[in-house]
């Protein structure tokens, strides 16, 4: 068991305190609770192109995820209305239309609606650190912070498991293939041609319980 004084126990309390003291809506104080055992939450979201700062997030979706199942039945889905014209080939790629998203939610309400659903559930993401991103940014307006939740990176999960199948004199300098499409193949998981923000929820969730049930041997 860590030692509760460790140096690495004792950064993630200032840092969690430090960031608790900058929550700018005290109503937002659940995020910091101890998180659930065995919960966590998958996310995804389609965005308008890759730039964090000028590109906006269309869609999300959040799925939790309880022991080894997919919980997809309790998920989050939303359509969020964009602040400006969206490009055509962003529409074609998501399979979204004009008339949708202006009926989609206000980023203030969908960040609400997205912090009360997660909680303070650790969150799961391929490439999460650029989903979490733009989430910011429909979040830090609200709660004066970004997503506060103990991040999980699958590609990170994946990696560790492909390495560990190789002899040791192989693992030095390897390079292995973290596409998602190879990812979905060398589980055995499906794959979709044009996956929507459910499609990667649901499929990153899967692709966590089992490199965790493989990892466990």
């Amino acid at each position: 068991m860590e030692n509760p004084l460790s140096p690495a126990r004792l950064a993630g309390a200032i840092r969690r305190e430090w960031r608790l003291r900058q929550l700018s809506d005290t109503r937002y104080g659940f995020l910091f609770d101890p998180a659930p055992d065995n919960e966590w939450v998958s996310l995804a979201c389609a965005t308008t192109g890759y730039d964090q700062e000028r590109d906006q997030v269309l869609s999300l979706c959040a799925v939790r995820v309880c022991g080894h199942r997919v919980m997809s039945s309790e998920r989050l889905e939303l359509l969020l209305r964009p602040d400006g014209p969206v490009d055509t080939e962003s529409l074609r790629r998501h399979r979204l239309r004009e008339q949708e998203l202006a009926q989609g939610m206000p980023a203030a309400e969908a960040a609400g609606a997205l912090l009360h659903f997660i909680g303070s559930r650790p969150l799961l993401g391929y490439y999460l650190e650029f989903d979490v991103a733009m989430l910011d940014q429909l979040v830090k307006p609200v709660i004066g912070i970004g997503l506060p939740q103990q991040q999980l990176e699958v590609s990170s999960l994946y990696y560790d498991w492909r390495l560990h199948q190789l002899p040791p004199y192989q693992q030095d300098g390897v390079n292995i293939d973290l596409r998602y499409s190879t990812m979905l193949q060398a589980l055995d998981l499906p794959e979709r041609e044009t996956p929507d923000p459910l499609d990667r929820a649901v499929l990153t969730a899967l692709a966590f319980i089992k490199l965790r049930e493989l990892a466990a041997g």
